[in-house]
């Protein structure tokens, strides 16, 4: 896997969910400030979520802590002398302090994920080729969607969840105009963007389509 191509088609996302009904008159300058935006929100969003994550987890711990002070067995005991470990809370209260942990530790995960993000849209190769992502799919909008509506059995493409139908572009727009990508790695990173923005009926439908494209192109090229 090649990961700058993976987060070029990240930022190719992002950029695609801002995308105007006058695309065809936006130049590359204006492409690339729109990606450095959507980077600039998902490095805020990063440190919202790492700050939030360490209060969850000092909280967790301030309520263990004040738990075992406050615990008989201790406020029983002289003042001068240590406290000692106490039976954790009931399961059903400690269930919840747990599930908090898991989504403190998912956020961390998360901002993990958009440091990767921001840090390798700094390079000009990722940014070059997000560019020529969009730029490629402003080009060629229409035949692209037209490829959306006939293999998704006549759904209007507008209708179709927006994640779903970015993606979509994104892909379409690799096996239609980008000969170096193989196909087989176009159709597994849209399954992957999918799962990790869409929802769990996303991946399946896209990956569906995707190959109904690719097909019908294969088709095309054996009679040509």
């Amino acid at each position: 896997m090649d990961t700058r191509r993976t987060v070029a088609r990240e930022l190719a996302l992002l950029t695609f969910s801002q995308l105007s009904k006058n695309i065809e008159k936006w130049e590359n300058k204006d492409i690339v400030e729109i990606i450095e935006r959507s980077v600039e929100t998902l490095t805020k969003e990063a440190e919202h979520n790492l700050q939030s994550s360490v209060r969850e987890l000092g909280a967790i711990r301030d309520y263990i802590q004040n738990y075992e002070i406050d615990h008989t067995d201790n406020l029983e005991r002289p003042m001068d002398v240590s406290i000692i470990p106490v039976a954790v809370p009931m399961t059903s209260d400690m269930i919840g302090r747990i599930d908090t942990l898991l989504d403190a530790a998912e956020k961390i995960y998360s901002a993990m994920d958009i440091v990767q993000i921001s840090a390798m849209s700094e390079r000009e190769d990722v940014k070059k080729y997000s560019v020529k992502l969009v730029r490629t799919f402003i080009e060629n909008k229409e035949h692209i969607d037209a490829q959306i509506k006939e293999h998704s059995k006549g759904w209007d493409v507008d209708r179709l969840l927006k994640v779903d139908r970015d993606v979509l572009r994104i892909s379409i727009t690799e096996l239609l105009y980008f000969e170096d990508i193989p196909a087989s790695v176009s159709i597994d990173e849209a399954v992957e963007l999918s799962k990790k923005y869409g929802t769990d009926e996303s991946s399946s439908f896209i990956n569906g389509i995707l190959r109904q494209v690719y097909e019908a192109r294969k088709r095309i090229a054996s009679r040509g």
